[in-house]
């Protein structure tokens, strides 16, 4: 297993890299990246994230005890790139597989013990081209938004060719069937790329959170429209995954059907 980077430039995509004024590109942003056998993907994600022109960004890698070693690549990664400058890149260690939302949990709470303004999520596997996120905080930045979601079903949003056409449906039904039941407007409900402001994160109460897999960005969503946060969505490009294996299991998507149902009985109760 290698620990060097590589380069940034041969793997991003092109045209949606922005550079933020000043002082904009001094905020502090934290990136969390959940990780269950990322290992081939992980590195070229923090070549990526770290080319980006934010000068006090963090990347938080949270582990879930991977088989495939990706937790150890992670620490070779964080040290060398910590010795750039201290804390660059943290890595926690969880012992057991918990679900991807508890993952996001997990470095959510480490990023506002550490003072991170901003708060961005994104999966490993590089279907969130981190190129957008400098759009994502600009957007935040100047509409004071407290949730900016990545969408691939807004206007001038895209998704990969290579995704067939059962995928889409499945996708486009998911935002359709909890916007019915949870009447959110928000075009992309599943998407799990997203930039939240500290305080909008704290207004939620991340302690009652319950949902543990791909539900959990629904929830996310639904608990930020209850307490009033400004939510913004912008267009973003999904890739396909650029190696490995999907983690979407039956039982997570059967998390997805009731999730919703359970949020409105919740609300109605």
């Amino acid at each position: 297993m290698s620990s060097a980077l590589p380069d940034a430039a041969a793997t991003a995509p092109t045209g949606a890299a922005v550079n933020l004024p000043m002082p904009w590109c001094d905020v502090p942003v934290a990136v969390v990246v959940p990780t269950y056998n990322e290992v081939d993907n992980l590195p070229l994600l923090v070549a990526r994230v770290f080319a980006l022109p934010l000068r006090r960004l963090r990347l938080i890698v949270v582990d879930d005890n991977s088989p495939d070693g990706t937790g150890q690549v992670a620490d070779q990664l964080a040290e060398a790139t910590n010795d750039v400058r201290p804390d660059r890149m943290v890595v926690i260690h969880r012992t057991t597989k918990d679900g991807i939302g508890r993952a996001h949990l997990a470095g959510m709470v480490e990023a506002m013990a550490r003072d991170d303004e901003y708060v961005v999520q994104m999966d490993a596997d590089l279907s969130h081209p981190p190129e957008f996120i400098p759009q994502m905080l600009g957007s935040a930045l100047s509409t004071d938004a407290g949730l900016v979601i990545g969408s691939r079903y807004v206007a001038s949003g895209s998704l990969s060719r290579n995704w067939v056409l059962h995928r889409r449906m499945l996708s486009r039904g998911a935002s359709a069937y909890v916007n019915a039941i949870l009447r959110m407007r928000i075009a992309d409900t599943t998407g799990g790329f997203k930039l939240w402001r500290v305080d909008a994160l704290k207004s939620i109460e991340l302690n009652e959170v319950r949902s543990t897999g791909f539900a959990f960005q629904i929830e996310m969503n639904y608990r930020a429209k209850q307490a009033g946060v400004r939510t913004l969505e912008v267009p973003i490009h999904f890739d396909e995954r650029h190696s490995g294996k999907s983690k979407i299991s039956l039982a997570i998507q059967l998390e997805g059907l009731w999730v919703p149902l359970s949020l409105r009985w919740s609300r109605r109760r």
